[in-house]
């Protein structure tokens, strides 16, 4: 076997091995015997030349080759992902599988019901959500449809702003009651705050503006929004999150209202070549005019 004969099945199994970390747990993920993948493995390298990892007491160490070759062979993965996503919609029946990214926030507390109609008007469609706080790549089609919380830049995608999120400071209303009710942002030097633990450029852009909300000053730190919401929820203390979310508990309280209020831009964004395929179309059009609801009725779905 040459270079240029090389198996898909050889990255498939390549990748899986970086992902997983040894070849038990890569053959697990796969569906395929453990002997399979480390033939695959063996028959790379060979065909490469080159050494791709290492055994160690933690299991298989990737090597610095193998690091700068997983870009390539998780591109290979999305554009084989995206193939069979396209494969399986054509004809002009909505029907095949549509990948959607978003936000943890967005996907977990706001798409379900929206993605729940879409699947009562077409059943014949099949969802894949992606949850991240990245950036998914909709040009490498990692993606069919991305519901972003920033304004694409990319020429070669189409994207419909769907309105602004409001932002807000909340507690629960007992922790409230033990610790007082802030009257200002200095008062929040006194209080248990929850916020993120390494701030993004969209992040350092929204408080920006509010500089008693610092990272120095949070009683609780974590990267996951959902993590941050719950913990709103459960009264650790005071963090932000979205008014319409806020809206849905009784419990939650604003907290300085006048003092903190920001806004966040969503829109939804599909590649220009996917946009007229009846399967994109349906769910793109389907998540402008649920998000559009959620904005305008403060979360009521």
């Amino acid at each position: 076997m040459n270079r240029r004969d090389l198996d898909w099945d050889l990255y498939r199994t390549f990748l899986a091995v970086l992902r997983a970390g040894s070849l038990s747990a890569a053959a697990r993920d796969l569906d395929i015997a453990q002997p399979t993948v480390a033939r695959h493995i063996e028959s790379l390298e060979a065909a490469l030349g080159l050494q791709l990892f290492v055994r160690s007491p933690r299991g298989l160490l990737p090597s610095e080759t193998a690091l700068e070759l997983r870009p390539y062979a998780e591109g290979l993965a999305a554009t084989a992902a995206a193939l069979l996503r396209t494969a399986s919609g054509q004809g002009g029946e909505v029907r095949g599988t549509v990948r959607v990214s978003a936000s943890e926030i967005v996907g977990v507390e706001v798409l379900p019901p929206i993605l729940a109609d879409l699947h009562r008007r077409h059943p014949a469609l099949v969802i894949e959500l992606a949850l991240s706080n990245t950036v998914e790549d909709l040009l490498r089609r990692e993606a069919d449809i991305a519901v972003r919380m920033v304004e694409p830049a990319q020429g070669a995608l189409v994207a419909r702003k769907v309105g602004r999120i409001p932002l807000g400071l909340h507690a629960r209303e007992d922790y409230l009651q033990r610790r007082g009710m802030p009257a200002s942002l200095d008062d929040l030097a006194q209080h248990s705050l929850i916020g993120f633990d390494r701030p993004t450029p969209a992040i350092r852009s929204l408080v920006r503006e509010v500089p008693g909300f610092d990272r120095v000053r949070f009683a609780l730190r974590a990267d996951s929004d959902l993590a941050q919401l719950a913990a709103i929820r459960a009264g650790f203390g005071i963090g932000a999150c979205q008014l319409p979310l806020a809206a849905r508990d009784p419990q939650l309280r604003p907290v300085l209202p006048d003092v903190f209020a920001l806004e966040l831009g969503v829109w939804v964004v599909c590649h220009e070549n996917l946009r007229a395929t009846p399967r994109c179309a349906a769910v793109f059009d389907g998540l402008v005019a649920g998000l559009a609801t959620y904005v305008r009725n403060r979360g009521d779905l």
